[in-house]
């Protein structure tokens, strides 16, 4: 990954340069992966009843 790639991501996510600060490349990218799976809608919703059995 390059420089100005890692920051456009970060300007995506809405992540200032004093935030950098707290965080590490890995978890910007994880960010990244999962702001992406957002809109992602899953065909079935588990129940009390499928928690009970898990």
């Amino acid at each position: 990954m390059t420089t100005p790639l890692f920051m456009l991501r970060c300007v995506q996510l809405g992540i200032s340069i004093r935030d950098l600060e707290l965080l590490t490349i890995g978890l910007v990218n994880d960010m990244y992966t999962e702001s992406s799976n957002d809109s992602y809608t899953y065909p079935t919703r588990a129940s009390q009843s499928d928690f009970d059995a898990f």
